[in-house]
């Protein structure tokens, strides 16, 4: 099993950064999946990246097309952390957003595939 707390969100104006943290404890010797969702208030959750080992600190991160451009999505293995980088935000990206992670393999934005969720940290753009 796997614990996964985020950090980093917050309020920032149109145009601003935020890089969001998720700090993963357990069962961490097991490949997983990484996965950022975002939900916003009465729309569906919506998957921003999933990150997959691909060999021995390697990773490939799969960006959803929504943010395709504004945001880079990375492991740290060492820390057993995932970070979402995200730039040039925008009003419409305000929503709460998820750190999760699912044992590979399979690695996908499908967030119904994930079986483990953080608490979710909140992201707000003003314009």
């Amino acid at each position: 099993e796997v614990q996964l707390v985020e950090s980093g969100g917050g309020s920032v104006q149109t145009g601003g950064s935020l890089r969001l943290s998720c700090a993963a404890s357990g069962d961490t010797d097991s490949p997983y999946c990484m996965g950022w969702f975002r939900q916003a208030p009465g729309k569906e959750r919506e998957g921003v990246a999933a990150i997959r080992p691909t060999g021995l600190y390697q990773f490939y991160a799969t960006i959803a097309d929504s943010v395709k451009g504004r945001v880079t999505a990375w492991v740290d293995i060492a820390r057993n952390n995932s970070y979402l980088q995200m730039n040039s935000l925008k009003p419409e990206d305000t929503a709460m957003y998820y750190c999760a992670a699912k044992k590979m393999p399979g690695c996908s934005l499908h967030g119904l595939d994930y079986n483990y969720w953080g608490q979710g940290t909140q992201v707000t753009v003003s314009s």
